[in-house]
């Protein structure tokens, strides 16, 4: 996989990607329905030799505008950068989203960023997207500046499902916040993976014989707490399956935050400071809280006698999920 340029605000754009292909988006999840954009982005440039960019947003503009309200965020922008490199993108342009950037006009957008910044020749967005102040710009708006200023257009329609329906990231975070992770990563295209440094711990899993890789997600991850079959990925792009646990470790503490803790089978060794990433296979049961460290110990050698099964016949679902799982 080749490297993604990362570039924030005033971050120098280097002459090279100038004229470039630029995919707009929030592209939270980068699922389905975002990657009909993204390739429709990659195909233009594709045919002109021009570079490809995405354009995304950071925060989350409703972590701006809703700051009350908790958001689980799919894709943090680390994760995001991997998936759009992914596929095939040169860099990733990440706006700083604050009260300063919303208060900027359509015409702003269009002529202080995309042109003067970027200086584009072809936008690539979807039916839907708005932009500037009080969502001023929308597609109509977009095109008619885009004839104005010397910059292609192309909209692309609402991606649906094989049932018909639209794939969103509000559908994915529910199912997510139920488990559901096969039927996220139906929507997804690739399976739900999330990223962190390993950290130390109590090291109570290697006194009863299941050492754990433990990794502290961000606080706003609202996966169903539960036991998990997965498979892990090391910085030098070594796998290993396993079986996880995301929770609050009912039966060991007595309160404490969310922490994802993965067994790595047929593994020994030292994986403290490595950024892994974890991703998710299948859901095997909920968080309980056991009589007795045996009960659990009994308990967590089913859970990953169970996880090996469902592990031994898996399967990429994509060209990315092959990528990122694979």
């Amino acid at each position: 996989m080749a490297a993604i340029l990362r570039l924030r605000d005033d971050d120098p754009l280097p002459a090279s990607l100038r004229g470039g292909v630029v995919a707009i988006g929030n592209f939270d999840g980068v699922h389905r329905g975002h990657q009909a954009v993204l390739a429709e982005a990659r195909r233009i440039a594709g045919g002109t030799g021009a570079p490809a960019l995405a354009m995304t947003f950071d925060p989350h503009p409703r972590k701006v505008f809703r700051p009350d309200v908790p958001l689980f965020v799919l894709t943090p922008p680390a994760d995001k950068a991997r998936l759009l490199a992914s596929l095939g993108f040169t860099a990733m342009v990440e706006k700083s989203f604050d009260r300063d950037f919303a208060a900027l006009s359509a015409e702003e957008f269009v002529t202080e960023i995309l042109v003067r910044r970027l200086g584009i020749r072809h936008a690539v967005t979807g039916f839907d997207f708005h932009f500037g102040r009080m969502r001023g710009g929308g597609p109509a708006f977009l095109m008619a500046a885009g004839e104005r200023l010397g910059f292609q257009v192309t909209l692309v329609d609402a991606f649906r499902d094989e049932n018909g329906e639209v794939i969103s990231c509000s559908r994915i975070r529910v199912l997510l916040e139920d488990g559901e992770v096969v039927a996220a990563a139906g929507l997804l295209g690739y399976r739900y993976t999330v990223g962190g440094v390993v950290q130390g711990g109590r090291k109570l899993g290697r006194t009863i014989g299941f050492p754990t890789a433990n990794i502290r997600l961000p606080d706003d991850v609202a996966l169903h707490h539960g036991i998990y079959a997965v498979r892990f990925r090391r910085p030098d792009g070594t796998l290993h399956d396993g079986v996880a646990s995301f929770g609050l470790r009912p039966t060991v503490e007595a309160a404490g935050v969310p922490l994802l803790e993965t067994y790595l089978f047929d593994f020994s060794g030292d994986l403290y400071g490595e950024a892994c990433q974890v991703s998710f296979f299948g859901f095997l049961r909920g968080e309980e809280k056991f009589a007795s460290l045996d009960a659990l110990t009994a308990q967590i050698g089913r859970d990953a006698e169970e996880a090996r099964a469902l592990m031994s016949g898996v399967a990429p679902l994509s060209r990315l999920d092959g990528e990122v799982c694979f």
